[in-house]
């Protein structure tokens, strides 16, 4: 999907955002964790994070790999 495309779901991706993520003690790791969504949901062959952050207009890489880090060693 294009950023525009994207834009456009996110009312919608907010409501998936809060039933996936809403166990999450933070607003900011929600937070991380919808744009990490959207990241994955963009155009673009590399899914990694750095690639992501930069397509992302709010996009910081430092804080996706930590969210991913935290994410993933939490299940």
């Amino acid at each position: 999907m294009r950023l525009g495309e994207v834009e456009r779901l996110r009312g919608e991706l907010s409501e998936f955002v809060a039933d996936v993520f809403g166990s999450l003690p933070r607003r900011d790791q929600r937070r991380w964790g919808e744009c990490y969504l959207r990241g994955l949901m963009l155009d673009g062959r590399r899914k990694s994070i750095q690639p992501m952050a930069d397509r992302l207009p709010d996009g910081n890489m430092q804080a996706l790999q930590q969210f991913v880090t935290d994410f993933g060693s939490s299940g």
